[in-house]
Order: structure tokens, then sequence, then C-alpha cells
């Protein structure tokens, strides 16, 4: 790690030993919760580096604001305040630094309630059966949250966590060292700088039809499912015998139709994989239905779809 990183490391240990705490709501609620009357500026450590509020630097003590200072990460937000540019969220009892809102960046590293959605299918599927020494390998990992969760469950695993985006490899190590996890970090789209074969694929992928085509957003085709679809087919073909696949994502629904979940079935059968898929979620971020992609879209609903080589 470099000065700046070591910093933001620093950062997550001394919230820790502070007792910091904040769970990431939905942009949508977050906006509602900013707009409220007295919210135009800080008074505590939540509304810092939770909800992203410009603050006077008196109010951080000179630790905290000098481990800001060092990893780079204070903005001038005028009239004589400053901001955080970045977050820091709880889950499972790890915190988790990412992306400042609004998350409007094309390199943006995101983290909302899907991410606690996706800890959850992962300890339910993880808990069952996690083969010693097991190789997972965390797709666009984001902020790394699949990957830390994983290796939590499966000791003496290995863990290897990639994504397109520097900016959210670099916030993934620091969250994973935060959290005693040894991880390898691979950038690129693809999985041809992992080497080996795959015990466990993790992949939480965009799934919202993006007008601004933002990567941590945008699902691309098939009604935002083409990113999820991708994913879990380069995942299939390095999964070691018993391997599996645990995918969270969204799917559209229009008129009952659910084209991921019929693709992945096909993905599956051709493969000769075991399939589960079920809804953990029937309508999520209904606020989208209003945008021009989704003019005949029902509904959006959180799926989990776990495919497993026999």
């Amino acid at each position: 790690m470099n000065d700046a990183d070591a910093a933001l490391l620093r950062l997550l240990e001394t919230l820790r030993t502070r007792g910091y705490h904040f769970v990431t709501p939905t942009p949508a609620t977050h906006a509602r919760v900013v707009a409220r009357p007295g919210r135009d500026r800080a008074r505590d450590l939540a509304d810092i580096f939770g909800w992203s509020l410009p603050f006077e630097r008196g109010l951080l003590d000179g630790d905290l604001l000098a481990l800001l200072e060092a990893a780079g990460a204070m903005e001038d937000a005028g009239q004589g305040l400053v901001r955080s540019a970045v977050r820091v969220s709880w889950l499972k009892g790890e915190l988790f630094l990412h992306s400042a809102y609004p998350t409007e960046e094309e390199d943006a590293v995101f983290f909302g309630p899907d991410s606690y959605r996706f800890g959850d299918l992962i300890e339910a599927e993880l808990a069952r059966h996690c083969p010693p020494g097991a190789r997972i390998v965390d797709i666009g990992t984001g902020s790394g949250v699949g990957g830390i969760v994983a290796a939590r469950l499966c000791p003496g695993a290995s863990v290897v966590l990639t994504d397109i985006n520097p900016k959210a490899l670099r916030l993934a190590r620091i969250n994973a060292a935060a959290a005693g996890v040894a991880v390898q970090c691979v950038e690129g789209d693809d999985l041809s700088g992992v080497e080996g074969s795959i015990d466990v694929a993790l992949a939480n992928p965009p799934y919202i039809m993006d007008a601004g085509s933002r990567a941590y957003r945008d699902g691309g085709e098939m009604r935002g499912g083409k990113v999820s679809f991708e994913m879990t087919r380069m995942a299939v073909e390095k999964l070691a015998p018993g391997g599996r696949v645990v995918l969270y994502t969204g799917s559209a629904i229009a008129a009952g139709e659910d084209v991921l979940r019929d693709a992945l079935a096909g993905l599956a059968a051709a493969h000769g994989l075991d399939f589960s898929y079920r809804e953990l979620d029937p309508d999520v971020f209904g606020e989208e239905l209003d945008q021009p992609p989704y003019a005949e879209i029902e509904r959006i609903a959180v799926v989990g779809a776990i495919l497993t080589r026999r």
C-alpha cells in the first residue's frame, strides 16, 4: 500500500475503535433524508462518513482529519466547509469504504442494499458447505463485499477479486486488509487473468438499464441482464468439479417473462449443471419504472441463481 492507502486503512481502524456504524440505504432514500430541513451540514461521524454531508473542520478531531488529508480524501465543499470523498458502511461486522454520495461518476464504487442482500445469499449458500482451501473468485467485486464475506465462511480459502475499475480494486484491497482477509486483485473485464479452476465464483453485477451507461450500474441488453449472464458464462467455463456460481442480481419482468432466468437455465443445461433460481425480493428500485427503458417493464426483481458442476 502507498501512504494514501495506509491512511484509509487507518481511518477504518480508527472508526471501528470508536464504534462507528452506518447502514447505507438506496440512493432515493439517501436523497430524501439529506433533503430534510437542518440536514445541510454534518453533526456527527455518521453524517460525515455515511450521509456524505459537508462539515466544518472543527467537527472532526485531529486524528481523523489528518487521516482524511493524508488519504487525499477531503474535498472543498464551499462556504468554508469540506466533505469526505469516501463513505464508510457497516456490513456483517466489517467496515467498507466506497464512493461518497451521490455516486454519479463513471468509476464510482457502489455500495447499498444489494450489498447486504448479496452477503446474506453468500452466507446462506456457503454455510451449508465450503470445501477446505476453496479457490474463491469475486467477479466485479466493487468494494469487495463478496470475497470478504465468503472468506470468513471458508477457512483456508484463497480469494481473488476482479473488476474493470481500478478505483474499486483499490478500495476492495483496503477493505480486505481491514477485515484481515488476504486477497489477490485482478483488473479486467474477463477471467483471463485468473489462473486455474474456481471452486466458488461470486457475482453481484449491475442490472439497471442506465441511460448514462455507468459501468457500476448498467446491466446492458437483455433488459439489464446481459452483464449478469456474461459473468456467469465466464465463471461456468472455469468451474472445478463440484464448483458453484453464486449469482446475485436483478431481472426486469414484463408480462411474467423473466429473460435472464430463461437464459441462465439454458446455460446450465448446455453445460450439464444443476441450477436453482429464486426471487429474493419481487420488487426493488420502483422509481426506475418511470424511465424510458422501462416503459414495458412491470417490476424489477432481485434474484439469486446457483449453478453447480456435478
